[in-house]
């Protein structure tokens, strides 16, 4: 009976110590680890930094993902390719208008006579030939002695010379004239104005001023822009052009309708 209380005696801790390497066994085997799945690619897009995780799982990178395909892929290769968009306010253009408009109209020498215009002829010493004579509807003025004189396009200073090139051919020996402009040619507006018509001419007018003075605009009235009209020595041009826009004398503004 003794050895085989001494057996029993044994087998226990025999048995627990063969349970203690079962269990450690089964504690250094390796199980599957939960980690945390990366964030979308999306995410870096929006705020500039790639998910971060504190499990040892890596974070794949850009060009990993690039790589790997797929719709987020090709949706930020589309934001990258296309270009991108700026926006800036479209500057008004209007066409610009003559030379001559860049000055005001003054009693100068530059200035083209024609017709509708009034003139002051001075002849030294010759009351009877001083007088004040309109240019007439074929661009000429008429005087004592010398008849009929060409004035449409002439400078005053030309039409002066002109004028005492005829007295001195058999008339006066030594003539001295001045020519001077008494008044304008009108102007004439056309269309979306209280009053349209033919004004007189005032030296340094605008376009804006013309419209006051033919009542203002109407209630349908283009507000910003209008189309002016102005003959030269190259013929009739016409402009759109802002309200601000020097006015000449012969000049016609047309102020168009809007449509809402």
């Amino acid at each position: 009976m003794a050895p085989v209380r001494v057996a029993r005696a044994f087998r226990l801790p025999i048995i627990a110590a063969m349970t203690a390497l079962a269990l450690s066994g089964c504690m250094h085997s390796t199980g599957p680890v939960a980690t945390a799945p990366p964030h979308s690619d999306l995410d870096a897009m929006a705020y500039g930094q790639p998910y971060r995780s504190d499990s040892a799982a890596a974070v794949p990178s850009r060009s990993a993902v690039a790589d790997s395909g797929g719709a987020i892929s090709a949706l930020r290769s589309s934001f990258a390719a296309s270009p991108r968009a700026t926006y800036a306010p479209a500057p008004a253009a209007y066409a610009a208008m003559p030379a001559v408009h860049d000055r005001a109209y003054r009693h100068d020498r530059a200035y083209r006579l024609d017709a509708g215009d009034k003139l002051r002829v001075v002849v030294y010493g010759q009351e009877g030939l001083t007088n004040t004579y309109a240019i007439d509807a074929g661009g000429s003025i008429t005087m004592p002695l010398i008849g009929a004189v060409p004035a449409r396009g002439r400078t005053p200073a030309g039409l002066a010379a002109e004028i005492s090139g005829k007295l001195r051919n058999g008339y006066i020996r030594e003539p001295s004239v001045a020519v001077e402009i008494e008044t304008y040619r009108p102007f004439f507006i056309l269309g979306e104005v209280a009053a349209p018509g033919q004004y007189p001419y005032v030296p340094n007018m605008s376009v804006e001023s013309a419209v006051a003075i033919a009542g203002g605009f109407s209630p349908r009235a283009q507000r910003d822009r209008v189309t002016l009209t102005h003959t030269d020595d190259a013929g009739p041009s016409r402009a759109v052009v802002p309200l601000g826009t020097p006015l000449g004398p012969g000049d016609t503004i047309l102020v168009g309708e809007r449509w809402f």
